[in-house]
Protein backbone atom coordinates (compact mmCIF):
# COMPACT_ATOMS: atom_id res chain seq x y z
CA UNK A 1 0.00 0.00 0.00
CA UNK A 2 1.08 3.38 -0.91
CA UNK A 3 1.82 5.15 2.24
CA UNK A 4 2.86 8.76 0.68
CA UNK A 5 1.80 11.89 1.56
CA UNK A 6 -0.63 12.98 -1.47
CA UNK A 7 -0.13 16.36 -3.17
CA UNK A 8 -2.36 19.13 -1.86
CA UNK A 9 -5.14 19.47 -4.36
CA UNK A 10 -5.25 23.53 -3.89
CA UNK A 11 -4.23 24.15 -6.83
CA UNK A 12 -6.26 22.02 -8.33
CA UNK A 13 -9.66 22.93 -6.55
CA UNK A 14 -8.47 26.82 -7.54
CA UNK A 15 -9.06 25.61 -11.18
CA UNK A 16 -12.27 23.65 -10.66
CA UNK A 17 -13.98 26.58 -9.19
CA UNK A 18 -12.85 29.54 -10.99
CA UNK A 19 -16.28 29.79 -12.87
CA UNK A 20 -17.31 30.81 -9.28
CA UNK A 21 -14.96 33.75 -8.86
CA UNK A 22 -15.68 34.90 -12.86
CA UNK A 23 -19.74 34.96 -12.14
CA UNK A 24 -19.29 36.50 -8.98
CA UNK A 25 -17.59 39.52 -10.52
CA UNK A 26 -19.80 39.11 -13.42
CA UNK A 27 -23.04 39.24 -10.65
CA UNK A 28 -21.82 42.11 -9.14
CA UNK A 29 -20.88 44.39 -12.52
CA UNK A 30 -24.19 43.53 -13.43
CA UNK A 31 -26.10 44.99 -10.86
CA UNK A 32 -23.51 47.83 -11.12
CA UNK A 33 -22.09 47.21 -7.50
CA UNK A 34 -19.01 49.04 -7.95
CA UNK A 35 -20.46 52.14 -9.74
CA UNK A 36 -23.01 52.58 -6.62
CA UNK A 37 -20.21 52.10 -4.14
CA UNK A 38 -18.30 54.46 -5.70
CA UNK A 39 -20.82 56.92 -5.68
CA UNK A 40 -21.92 56.58 -2.17
CA UNK A 41 -18.45 56.15 -0.48
CA UNK A 42 -19.34 53.01 0.50
CA UNK A 43 -22.33 51.25 2.23
CA UNK A 44 -23.27 48.65 4.42
CA UNK A 45 -25.09 45.46 3.99
CA UNK A 46 -28.55 47.35 4.58
CA UNK A 47 -27.60 49.95 2.73
CA UNK A 48 -26.35 48.08 -0.10
CA UNK A 49 -29.42 45.79 -0.15
CA UNK A 50 -31.31 48.55 -0.75
CA UNK A 51 -29.36 50.51 -3.29
CA UNK A 52 -29.13 47.39 -5.41
CA UNK A 53 -32.85 46.18 -5.07
CA UNK A 54 -31.84 42.75 -3.39
CA UNK A 55 -32.61 41.21 -0.19
CA UNK A 56 -30.36 41.55 2.03
CA UNK A 57 -29.15 37.61 2.16
CA UNK A 58 -28.05 37.58 -1.44
CA UNK A 59 -26.17 41.32 -0.86
CA UNK A 60 -24.38 40.12 2.00
CA UNK A 61 -22.88 36.88 0.49
CA UNK A 62 -22.32 39.10 -2.70
CA UNK A 63 -19.91 41.47 -0.61
CA UNK A 64 -18.15 38.76 1.71
CA UNK A 65 -17.58 36.98 -1.02
CA UNK A 66 -16.06 40.32 -3.68
CA UNK A 67 -14.11 41.44 -0.54
CA UNK A 68 -12.64 37.90 -0.59
CA UNK A 69 -11.76 38.53 -4.31
CA UNK A 70 -9.76 41.67 -3.08
CA UNK A 71 -12.33 43.53 -5.04
CA UNK A 72 -13.56 44.71 -1.97
CA UNK A 73 -12.53 45.76 1.41
CA UNK A 74 -14.53 46.19 4.76
CA UNK A 75 -14.37 49.33 6.92
CA UNK A 76 -16.05 49.26 10.44
CA UNK A 77 -19.53 47.95 8.45
CA UNK A 78 -19.56 49.28 5.47
CA UNK A 79 -17.83 47.80 2.36
CA UNK A 80 -15.34 50.39 -0.29
CA UNK A 81 -13.96 49.61 -3.69
CA UNK A 82 -10.35 48.55 -3.64
CA UNK A 83 -8.44 50.77 -6.19
CA UNK A 84 -8.70 47.84 -8.42
CA UNK A 85 -11.93 47.53 -8.35
CA UNK A 86 -12.34 51.36 -8.30
CA UNK A 87 -10.30 51.61 -11.12
CA UNK A 88 -11.39 49.11 -13.64
CA UNK A 89 -15.25 48.15 -12.54
CA UNK A 90 -16.75 51.73 -12.04
CA UNK A 91 -18.97 52.84 -14.81
CA UNK A 92 -17.67 55.54 -16.73
CA UNK A 93 -13.85 55.47 -15.82
CA UNK A 94 -11.26 56.05 -18.65
CA UNK A 95 -10.39 51.72 -18.46
CA UNK A 96 -13.81 50.52 -17.56
CA UNK A 97 -13.73 46.87 -17.93
CA UNK A 98 -17.61 46.21 -17.24
CA UNK A 99 -18.05 45.68 -20.70
CA UNK A 100 -14.99 43.04 -20.93
CA UNK A 101 -17.01 41.47 -18.46
CA UNK A 102 -20.17 41.31 -20.07
CA UNK A 103 -18.74 40.61 -23.46
CA UNK A 104 -17.34 37.81 -21.97
CA UNK A 105 -20.58 36.15 -20.21
CA UNK A 106 -23.19 37.19 -22.85
CA UNK A 107 -20.48 35.92 -25.75
CA UNK A 108 -17.75 33.82 -25.11
CA UNK A 109 -18.57 31.52 -22.12
CA UNK A 110 -21.24 29.45 -24.23
CA UNK A 111 -19.16 28.87 -26.72
CA UNK A 112 -16.47 27.49 -23.66
CA UNK A 113 -19.49 25.32 -22.15
CA UNK A 114 -18.84 23.12 -25.69
CA UNK A 115 -15.09 23.24 -25.17
CA UNK A 116 -15.48 19.59 -25.87
CA UNK A 117 -17.08 19.74 -28.50
CA UNK A 118 -14.72 21.77 -30.21
CA UNK A 119 -11.71 19.88 -29.64
CA UNK A 120 -13.24 16.64 -30.66
CA UNK A 121 -14.68 18.68 -34.36
CA UNK A 122 -11.10 20.54 -34.19
CA UNK A 123 -13.68 23.20 -34.80
CA UNK A 124 -14.94 26.71 -33.48
CA UNK A 125 -18.02 25.70 -30.61
CA UNK A 126 -19.86 29.14 -31.28
CA UNK A 127 -20.57 28.55 -34.25
CA UNK A 128 -21.47 25.28 -36.53
CA UNK A 129 -22.66 25.69 -39.50
CA UNK A 130 -21.46 29.35 -40.90
CA UNK A 131 -17.85 29.83 -43.01
CA UNK A 132 -15.21 31.09 -40.95
CA UNK A 133 -14.84 34.38 -42.30
CA UNK A 134 -18.79 35.08 -41.07
CA UNK A 135 -18.11 35.23 -37.53
CA UNK A 136 -16.67 38.57 -37.77
CA UNK A 137 -20.17 39.55 -39.51
CA UNK A 138 -22.09 42.15 -37.55
CA UNK A 139 -24.72 39.70 -36.67
CA UNK A 140 -22.20 37.50 -34.59
CA UNK A 141 -19.70 39.63 -33.43
CA UNK A 142 -22.15 42.37 -32.17
CA UNK A 143 -20.89 45.89 -30.91
CA UNK A 144 -20.52 44.82 -26.87
CA UNK A 145 -17.32 42.58 -28.62
CA UNK A 146 -15.57 45.87 -29.51
CA UNK A 147 -16.98 48.13 -26.42
CA UNK A 148 -15.77 45.00 -24.46
CA UNK A 149 -12.44 44.89 -25.88
CA UNK A 150 -11.63 48.45 -25.62
CA UNK A 151 -9.81 48.55 -21.68
CA UNK A 152 -7.74 45.11 -22.64
CA UNK A 153 -6.70 46.39 -26.02
CA UNK A 154 -6.12 50.07 -24.25
CA UNK A 155 -3.58 49.21 -21.32
CA UNK A 156 -1.93 47.25 -24.05
CA UNK A 157 -1.28 49.51 -26.76
CA UNK A 158 0.16 51.77 -23.66
CA UNK A 159 2.45 48.93 -22.81
CA UNK A 160 3.57 48.27 -26.40
CA UNK A 161 4.12 52.42 -26.58
CA UNK A 162 6.47 51.77 -23.73
CA UNK A 163 8.54 48.90 -24.97
CA UNK A 164 8.54 49.88 -28.81
CA UNK A 165 10.17 53.39 -30.01
CA UNK A 166 7.91 54.72 -32.44
CA UNK A 167 9.43 58.17 -32.39
CA UNK A 168 10.62 57.64 -36.01
CA UNK A 169 7.32 56.33 -37.37
CA UNK A 170 5.03 58.68 -39.10
CA UNK A 171 2.18 57.05 -39.92
CA UNK A 172 1.22 53.72 -38.75
CA UNK A 173 -1.76 51.23 -40.50
CA UNK A 174 -3.44 49.35 -37.81
CA UNK A 175 -4.95 46.23 -39.71
CA UNK A 176 -7.63 44.66 -38.19
CA UNK A 177 -7.72 48.27 -35.73
CA UNK A 178 -11.36 47.09 -34.17
CA UNK A 179 -12.30 49.79 -31.86
CA UNK A 180 -9.09 52.15 -32.62
CA UNK A 181 -7.54 51.78 -29.12
CA UNK A 182 -4.46 50.75 -29.94
CA UNK A 183 -4.71 53.98 -32.71
CA UNK A 184 -5.46 56.03 -29.89
CA UNK A 185 -3.09 55.11 -26.94
CA UNK A 186 -0.42 55.47 -29.70
CA UNK A 187 -1.54 58.77 -31.29
CA UNK A 188 -1.60 59.80 -27.44
CA UNK A 189 2.07 58.60 -26.23
CA UNK A 190 3.45 59.86 -29.55
CA UNK A 191 2.11 63.50 -30.19
CA UNK A 192 3.25 63.70 -34.11
CA UNK A 193 1.90 59.94 -34.86
CA UNK A 194 -0.78 59.65 -37.13
CA UNK A 195 -2.63 56.45 -37.73
CA UNK A 196 -5.31 54.54 -39.78
CA UNK A 197 -7.79 52.28 -38.31
CA UNK A 198 -8.48 49.42 -41.36
CA UNK A 199 -11.24 47.23 -40.36
CA UNK A 200 -14.40 45.93 -41.61
CA UNK A 201 -17.33 48.46 -42.66
CA UNK A 202 -19.58 48.05 -39.50
CA UNK A 203 -16.30 47.75 -37.38
CA UNK A 204 -15.66 51.60 -38.78
CA UNK A 205 -18.94 52.64 -37.99
CA UNK A 206 -18.78 51.63 -34.40
CA UNK A 207 -15.52 53.47 -34.35
CA UNK A 208 -16.00 56.78 -35.71
CA UNK A 209 -17.50 57.93 -31.97
CA UNK A 210 -14.73 56.57 -30.09
CA UNK A 211 -12.14 58.20 -32.38
CA UNK A 212 -13.84 61.98 -32.09
CA UNK A 213 -14.38 61.47 -28.08
CA UNK A 214 -10.69 61.00 -28.02
CA UNK A 215 -10.21 64.16 -29.63
CA UNK A 216 -8.30 62.31 -32.46
CA UNK A 217 -10.31 62.37 -35.75
CA UNK A 218 -7.60 64.42 -37.59
CA UNK A 219 -5.02 61.86 -36.65
CA UNK A 220 -6.68 58.77 -36.50
CA UNK A 221 -8.29 57.94 -40.03
CA UNK A 222 -11.01 54.61 -40.59
CA UNK A 223 -10.25 52.84 -43.69
CA UNK A 224 -13.16 50.21 -44.35
CA UNK A 225 -12.10 47.15 -45.93
CA UNK A 226 -11.58 43.54 -45.65
CA UNK A 227 -7.87 42.37 -45.06
CA UNK A 228 -8.37 39.42 -46.85
CA UNK A 229 -10.65 40.23 -49.74
CA UNK A 230 -9.52 43.26 -50.69
CA UNK A 231 -6.11 42.21 -52.98
CA UNK A 232 -3.95 45.10 -51.29
CA UNK A 233 -4.22 46.67 -48.13
CA UNK A 234 -3.87 50.33 -47.84
CA UNK A 235 -0.55 51.70 -48.25
CA UNK A 236 1.46 54.94 -47.46
CA UNK A 237 2.29 54.24 -43.90
CA UNK A 238 5.29 53.56 -42.28
CA UNK A 239 4.80 51.13 -40.13
CA UNK A 240 1.87 47.92 -39.59
CA UNK A 241 0.48 47.24 -36.56
CA UNK A 242 -1.28 43.39 -36.02
CA UNK A 243 -2.65 43.21 -32.50
CA UNK A 244 -4.46 39.87 -31.74
CA UNK A 245 -5.18 39.51 -34.88
CA UNK A 246 -3.21 36.34 -36.49
CA UNK A 247 -4.07 34.27 -33.19
CA UNK A 248 -7.49 34.55 -35.28
CA UNK A 249 -6.04 32.43 -38.18
CA UNK A 250 -4.92 29.52 -39.58
CA UNK A 251 -0.78 29.47 -40.61
CA UNK A 252 -2.09 29.58 -44.69
CA UNK A 253 -4.26 32.48 -43.88
CA UNK A 254 -1.67 34.25 -42.15
CA UNK A 255 0.99 34.01 -44.16
CA UNK A 256 -1.68 35.27 -46.96
CA UNK A 257 -1.69 38.57 -44.54
CA UNK A 258 1.57 38.87 -43.79
CA UNK A 259 2.52 38.68 -47.65
CA UNK A 260 -0.17 41.67 -48.10
CA UNK A 261 2.04 43.76 -44.86
CA UNK A 262 4.81 43.11 -46.80
CA UNK A 263 3.65 44.62 -50.17
CA UNK A 264 2.12 47.78 -48.56
CA UNK A 265 5.38 48.67 -46.80
CA UNK A 266 7.67 50.51 -48.40
CA UNK A 267 11.40 49.97 -48.02
CA UNK A 268 12.41 50.20 -44.33
CA UNK A 269 9.06 50.10 -42.90
CA UNK A 270 8.28 48.85 -39.67
CA UNK A 271 5.70 45.58 -39.41
CA UNK A 272 4.87 44.97 -35.50
CA UNK A 273 2.65 41.91 -34.12
CA UNK A 274 1.18 42.15 -30.67
CA UNK A 275 0.30 39.03 -29.20
CA UNK A 276 0.07 36.76 -26.12
CA UNK A 277 2.87 34.62 -27.34
CA UNK A 278 3.32 31.27 -26.37
CA UNK A 279 7.10 29.33 -25.23
CA UNK A 280 8.90 27.89 -28.19
CA UNK A 281 8.87 24.70 -26.30
CA UNK A 282 5.02 25.35 -26.02
CA UNK A 283 5.25 24.84 -22.28
CA UNK A 284 3.26 28.01 -21.37
CA UNK A 285 3.11 30.98 -20.07
CA UNK A 286 -0.46 30.13 -18.96
CA UNK A 287 -2.45 33.25 -20.41
CA UNK A 288 -0.99 33.38 -24.03
CA UNK A 289 -2.34 28.91 -23.64
CA UNK A 290 -5.56 29.79 -22.07
CA UNK A 291 -5.89 32.16 -24.81
CA UNK A 292 -5.12 29.89 -27.24
CA UNK A 293 -7.82 27.54 -25.83
CA UNK A 294 -10.28 30.44 -26.39
CA UNK A 295 -9.14 31.00 -29.90
CA UNK A 296 -9.83 26.98 -30.49
CA UNK A 297 -13.38 27.72 -28.79
CA UNK A 298 -14.09 30.14 -31.19
CA UNK A 299 -11.77 30.56 -33.92
CA UNK A 300 -9.92 28.57 -36.62
CA UNK A 301 -6.69 30.26 -35.20
CA UNK A 302 -4.26 29.58 -32.20
CA UNK A 303 -1.84 31.73 -30.37
CA UNK A 304 1.62 31.05 -31.75
CA UNK A 305 4.99 31.02 -30.91
CA UNK A 306 8.25 33.70 -31.56
CA UNK A 307 10.07 30.45 -33.64
CA UNK A 308 6.64 30.24 -35.90
CA UNK A 309 6.61 34.03 -36.12
CA UNK A 310 10.19 34.32 -37.38
CA UNK A 311 9.76 31.69 -39.66
CA UNK A 312 6.53 33.34 -41.47
CA UNK A 313 8.08 36.61 -41.60
CA UNK A 314 11.67 35.41 -43.30
CA UNK A 315 9.33 33.38 -45.90
CA UNK A 316 7.54 36.81 -46.60
CA UNK A 317 10.77 38.86 -47.22
CA UNK A 318 10.85 40.00 -43.53
CA UNK A 319 14.67 40.66 -42.45
CA UNK A 320 16.10 42.28 -38.66
CA UNK A 321 13.01 39.94 -36.76
CA UNK A 322 13.11 40.61 -33.10
CA UNK A 323 10.95 40.97 -30.29
CA UNK A 324 10.35 42.97 -27.39
CA UNK A 325 8.93 41.55 -24.12
CA UNK A 326 5.87 43.42 -22.03
CA UNK A 327 3.49 42.57 -19.79
CA UNK A 328 -0.24 43.84 -20.80
CA UNK A 329 -3.95 42.44 -20.67
CA UNK A 330 -3.59 41.43 -24.34
CA UNK A 331 -0.09 40.59 -24.87
CA UNK A 332 3.16 40.13 -22.91
CA UNK A 333 5.69 40.58 -26.22
CA UNK A 334 5.63 42.14 -30.17
CA UNK A 335 7.39 40.34 -32.58
CA UNK A 336 9.08 43.29 -35.04
CA UNK A 337 10.51 43.22 -38.35
CA UNK A 338 11.67 45.32 -41.36
CA UNK A 339 11.25 45.35 -44.79
CA UNK A 340 14.30 45.23 -46.80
Amino acid sequence: MDVRTPPAPAALMELTTGLWASQTLAAAEHLGLFTVLSRSGGASVAETAHRLGIEERPAEILLTACAALDLLSRDGGRYVNTPLAETYLVRGGQYYFGDYVRMLTEYVYPGWTRLADAIHANAPARVTTREQQEIFEATTRPKIFWDGLYPLSALTARALAEAVDLEDVTSVLDVGGGNAAFAIELCRFYPELRATVFDLPFVCRHTADRVADAGLSERVALHPGDFFADADLPGGHDAILLSMILHDWDEPRNAELLAKCHRALPSGGLLMISELLVDDDKTGPRDAALMSMNMLVGTWGRNYTVAEYRDWLAAAGFTGIRTVRFSAPGANGAVLARKP
